[in-house]
């Protein structure tokens, strides 16, 4: 019986398995079951302080020291010019009153639950305390996943081979060093409440970690995760009304906008320089695949298991969600900062574009690349 109900939870949580297994790409199918099975099934993320991750990739020394990329060369220069101090440049002083309903975490409007007759039958001290609780899930899961970039970017700068990359590289490890100090300054001394790991987000972070091909690093962390996180913390700072939460989403947002202009510079060379078809196809695939997690990342489960697993159903919850504003505005948000890098790096072919179309997406190809978008731009947009 507990097998049985391991393989349901797998396929019910999983829908990158059923969707690899039509595409009939083994390889995509292959990588990522691995860390399907143990992000779904064992919950290696649940009821642990830390998870140990197999990693395999070679490291690779430039003796040349040729620093011949002039695009990586600019941005490796701003990154250097654009570093702040978590601790002095943030007012932490500022008291976080998130039970005042005049200063919301969020808007009621972008609570998947206020559309429910509960919603409205709760006190508004009931209601700050689901706002204060779906405001932490969603910071405890960017938390997570700027440790997995501050591997990732370890792991990044070890095995490129152009030495401005590694240069750069450099500036975003400590970059993402950070972005894990601020958000969980934030969470543990200001919210004072901290949720494990999302499992689809476990998933990605660990099919991410435990691939030893760079660029499959560059292509999971730099252009699907920074570049949806680009779109959530712009979609976040625009509607909340805490003035140092909208500080520290604007310290961040400025260094994801050079995290991804970086991983699309190295992947649009990379990819340029000649991948065999068969390759290009499995990260055609394996892309789309992420797409699907970090889409479902947002399902909040473990919001739901603490404040609504006993008014409905898994089922119910996720189809509350799929279908709520909020949703929509983060799909939006998101993938609109995604799909156009996509394509820039060569990834959005007549091939996949079917799979994209069938989710609403490919409305966002033609919009600007990270290459051609400014801090200020995404700021102003926010």
């Amino acid at each position: 019986m507990r097998i049985q109900q391991a393989i349901q939870t797998l396929l019910d949580s999983a829908p990158l398995l059923r969707d690899a297994s039509v595409s009939g790409n083994v390889r995509v199918l292959a990588s990522l079951l691995g860390p399907a099975f143990r992000g779904f099934v064992q919950r290696r993320g649940k009821g642990v302080s830390s998870t140990d991750i197999s990693v395999g990739y070679e490291a690779s020394f430039n003796w040349s020291y040729g620093r011949d990329d002039p695009d990586m060369a600019r941005l490796y220069q701003l990154a250097k010019t654009s570093q702040w101090n978590a601790t002095t440049d943030l007012d932490w002083s500022r008291e976080v009153d998130w039970g005042d309903p005049t200063m919301p975490l969020l808007p009621d409007s972008w609570m998947p639950t206020s559309t429910l007759p509960l919603w409205d039958r709760l006190s508004e001290k009931e209601r700050a305390t689901h706002r204060h609780g779906f405001v932490c899930w969603m910071l405890s899961q960017f938390l997570h996943g700027e440790q997995g970039a501050l591997f990732a970017a370890s792991q990044i700068t070890e095995a490129v081979p152009w030495l401005d990359a590694k240069l750069y590289g450099s500036t975003q490890v400590a970059d993402e060093g950070r972005h894990v100090e601020v958000f969980h300054a934030y969470l543990t001394q200001k919210l004072e409440k901290l949720y494990e790991v999302n499992d689809n987000l476990y998933v990605v972070i660990d099919a991410i970690m435990s691939d030893g091909r760079w660029d499959m690093k560059f292509l999971g962390m730099q252009i699907m995760i920074e570049g949806l996180a680009l779109g959530a913390f712009g979609s976040i700072r625009q509607v909340t009304s805490e003035p140092l939460l909208k500080d520290v989403l604007r310290s961040v947002i400025t260094d994801e906008a050079r995290h991804v202009h970086y991983g699309v510079l190295a992947l649009s060379k990379f990819y340029r320089e000649g991948v065999e078809e068969r390759a290009r196809h499995e990260r055609e695939d394996w892309a789309f695949e992420l797409s699907l997690l970090l889409r479902n990342r947002f399902l909040a489960h473990e919001f739901y298991d603490e404040f609504y697993a006993h008014h409905m159903t898994r089922r119910e919850w996720d189809k509350l969600i799929l279908a709520s504003d909020l949703m929509g505005f983060f799909r939006r948000t998101m993938f609109k900062r995604v799909v156009p890098n996509l394509k820039r790096i060569g990834l959005l072919t007549p091939r996949v574009r079917p799979r994209y179309a069938a989710l609403g997406l490919l409305e966002y190809e033609h919009g600007r690349s990270a290459s051609e978008l400014t801090p200020s731009d995404l700021l102003d947009e926010a």
